[in-house]
């Protein structure tokens, strides 16, 4: 069996979305003759716990991990944060004023923690791993990331070992949505497009998640191997769920919502059917898993619609599985930012694995877009489209039916972990 190094900051228990991805895939790669080893940090400042996910990591994995600094002790004390306090991932505020410190913070980490507040990590773990792959054997080293740090160990290890080195883009680099908003000097803004290159320059193989991520990444050399291997949903995680719904009609969203993913042409929908159909709207909930934006509240609070939204804290993965199930509706949010139309979430693919129908609002000729017609799961509307919202909403409510989770279609089952795994590994093979 060959092996493979898989070179990862985020790992359980971390929770969120950056970890299903190489959780899922270190999964079945051993069913696709490839033994996957685990490199993840051995203190890592996570944003989010999820104890639940550790059922997905066998028992006979090889892991190892190293000793990482990273300089969030000194960022919550300039920001006022308690030591327990977890930050959050992009640029997502729960308070009313983001402090000015806060503003200073975000200037220290685009200008001196470059490419980002692992980099700390990058030495230590290329000599750390290169002494261990010098007694061990693999195949292939891959690097996932954000964060893009290592990419960098990847790209150290390749240039001391010469072993094939692949790097997996979950997220674009200098072209990533909250890029501009890192208060970046000219000096800073070229060191990161400088370091991006030299990953794509040297790497054996690229892949990444569809074609927005592609076209978001500097210029790939025309010899380097590029594969897109979307995220997915694990069928596993859906065996035995079965709906538990309650009475009346559920919207819901999960992950986090910063000011570029705020649903205002949902809540302004909403706004509408009150007017005309308060009976029907009376009987609406939508509810927000995760972490939520306070500008998102303070819009709510202004259209008079605070009653029908419910703000739920971060769930483990289990618990969240199950909660798509029961969701009447599932709300997808495309960041409105330039190069929308490239972007594509992870929860969509979760979303299609529950088998639950899907309101977008997003770019409709967009990446997101074309996933959802695909897998005939579910419709993208306009950002703006409140008259659109309102009809669909009223029609789904009006047409409520629980969906089983057997029914699913070959054409969303294109999108299960294990299928994709399969194609992971015969590019693994390919290289």
């Amino acid at each position: 069996m060959k092996k493979i190094l898989i070179i990862t900051y985020y790992w359980p228990p971390s929770g969120g979305g950056g970890v299903q991805r190489w959780l899922k895939f270190v999964k079945y790669l051993p069913q696709f003759g490839w033994e996957p080893i685990v490199y993840a940090p051995e203190n890592p400042e996570y944003p989010s716990l999820d104890q639940s996910l550790l059922k997905d990591v066998s028992k006979d994995l090889k892991i190892i991990k190293h000793r990482i600094f990273e300089p969030y002790g000194f960022y919550k004390r300039f920001v006022g944060l308690k030591k327990k306090d977890r930050i959050n991932t992009g640029f997502l505020s729960e308070n009313k004023k983001p402090k000015k410190a806060e503003g200073i913070a975000v200037w220290i980490r685009g200008n001196l923690f470059i490419p980002d507040a692992r980099k700390f990590w990058i030495k230590p773990s290329v000599k750390y791993l290169v002494k261990y792959l010098k007694e061990n054997h693999v195949d292939v080293i891959v690097s996932t990331g954000p964060p893009h740090s290592t990419h960098l160990i990847g790209l150290g290890l390749k240039k001391k070992l010469g072993i094939k080195w692949i790097a997996d883009f979950r997220d674009p680099w200098t072209n990533i949505d909250f890029y501009k908003e890192l208060k970046l000097s000219k000096r800073a803004d070229n060191k990161h497009h400088q370091l991006e290159q030299e990953v794509l320059d040297n790497a054996d193989g690229i892949v990444t998640i569809g074609k927005g991520v592609v076209k978001n990444l500097l210029k790939i050399p025309e010899e380097t191997p590029i594969t897109l291997i979307p995220n997915g949903f694990d069928e596993d995680d859906f065996n035995r769920k079965e709906s538990s719904k309650k009475e009346g009609f559920t919207i819901a969203h999960f992950g986090s919502i910063n000011k570029t993913r705020n649903p205002e042409g949902l809540w302004k929908a909403l706004v509408k059917l009150k007017k005309i159909n308060p009976d029907l709207v009376a009987n609406i909930k939508v509810r927000l898993f995760g972490k939520v934006d306070y500008y998102i509240f303070e819009n709510i609070k202004k259209l008079g619609i605070n009653e029908h939204v419910e703000r739920i804290d971060y769930l483990p993965h289990d618990q969240m599985i199950q909660e798509l199930v029961d969701t009447d509706l599932l709300l997808l949010m495309i960041n409105r930012v330039e190069n929308a139309d490239r972007i594509t979430t992870g929860k969509i693919f979760e979303y299609i694995g529950s088998g639950r129908p899907i309101i977008g609002l997003g770019p409709v000729d967009g990446d997101a877009s074309e996933i959802l017609k695909k897998a005939n799961a579910g419709t993208m509307l306009d950002w703006d489209d409140v008259d659109g919202i309102e009809r669909l909403i009223k029609s789904h409510y009006e047409n409520q039916k629980t969906i089983e989770l057997h029914s699913l279609s070959q054409k969303r089952l294109k999108y299960s972990r294990k299928e994709l795994t399969g194609d992971l590994a015969g590019f693994l093979n390919s290289i």
